[in-house]
């Protein structure tokens, strides 16, 4: 199968991006082209493979075996293309170029009001970041497909090196009609009949709900897997169940007092904002410029965010959050993992 000579570029990046959206038409959105031309350049692409990359699933894009192993193959060749138009930019200044940033869901509520502070000091500054859950970052970093990434926890299997952004509590919410809502320090024991709400597995959330349980010898009498944190907080809020989630998911059902977080014993349970980029990766001065903005500027940014709700470090949160203090989760060092 002869069928590099007939590739560009282009049609990889068209590829790649298609790879991340629903649709071709959410692709073409994103690359600010007709849906007709994306789909032209996938058929352009197929035809050249001989293989069909993508199919139709439920009425949504999904890759075909064929399309998941050149999606890793494409992600490379343009992080590899990337990388060297990084060495070149090493040549210049760091107040230009691009940066290709990925973050988890949870990181959403924060992460862009970073990003637009950044633009304000680095307007020549390209930012390209993408959203996925803890093992599609995994993914893009083994791809080079990233430069660096916003997560909850170091990725030990992989060769990547990981700096603490700022501490990352996670908290138990439920509806404002819970039995429980305005208990004081109880044991998790008592939501055993409670239905939770999870995230997806693969989710960095996850991991810690079931961490959760299985250090507290817990088992929930039910339990319901939902996509999204927003679907999450909506279902909570419906009387669906509780749930543990991430503190820096909820600035807005805080301020209008539409959810409660439950005085659980243990809780919140601190865990520590990861800034991770693949060990191997050469980061250009662009990229460490941004990095240095970020190890300065996550913590103090999302201390003065969450602060109209007495949320500190070691301390009692006030008002509507009421969860007890637990044990902090250094904010400090490099780990190499």
């Amino acid at each position: 199968m002869n069928f590099i000579r007939s590739l560009t570029l282009r049609q990889l990046q068209i590829f790649v991006i298609a790879c991340r959206c629903p649709s071709f038409a959410r692709a073409a959105e994103e690359l600010h082209l007709t849906q007709p031309a994306v789909s032209m350049q996938i058929r352009q692409l197929e035809e050249a493979i001989g293989l069909p990359l993508f199919e139709r699933v439920a009425r949504r894009l999904s890759l075909t075996e064929a399309g998941e192993r050149l999606s890793h193959h494409a992600s490379r060749i343009l992080g590899e293309i990337k990388d060297a138009e990084d060495a070149m930019m090493s040549l210049t200044q760091a107040d230009s170029g691009s940066i290709a940033v990925s973050i988890v869901s949870s990181a959403t509520y924060f992460a862009p009001k970073l990003l637009a502070l950044y633009s304000q000091q680095y307007p020549k500054v390209d930012v390209r970041f993408s959203v996925g859950n803890r093992e599609t970052l995994l993914r893009w970093l083994a791809d080079n497909a990233t430069d660096l990434a916003i997560m909850g926890r170091p990725p030990p299997e992989l060769g990547t090196t990981a700096e603490p952004l700022a501490y990352h509590p996670h908290v138990i919410v439920a509806p404002l009609t819970h039995r429980l809502r305005h208990a004081e320090r109880f044991d998790l024991q008592e939501l055993a009949g409670d239905t939770f709400l999870l995230r997806e597995p693969g989710s960095g959330t996850r991991a810690v709900a079931e961490h959760m349980f299985r250090q507290h010898l817990f088992v929930p009498a039910r339990s319901v897997t939902l996509g999204s944190n927003e679907t999450i907080k909506q279902a909570v809020m419906a009387g669906m169940g509780v749930s543990l989630i991430s503190l820096h998911t909820l600035a807005l059902e805080l301020r209008t007092g539409e959810i409660a977080v439950l005085d659980v014993n243990g809780m919140p349970i601190e865990r520590t904002w990861q800034l991770v980029h693949s060990r191997s990766k050469q980061l250009s001065p662009t990229c460490l410029a941004f990095r240095r903005f970020l190890l300065e500027h996550a913590e103090p940014f999302l201390e003065a965010e969450y602060a109209p709700f007495g949320v500190r470090r070691g301390k009692r949160p006030q008002g509507e959050l009421i969860g007890g203090a637990a044990s902090a989760a250094g904010v400090g060092g490099v780990n190499t993992v």
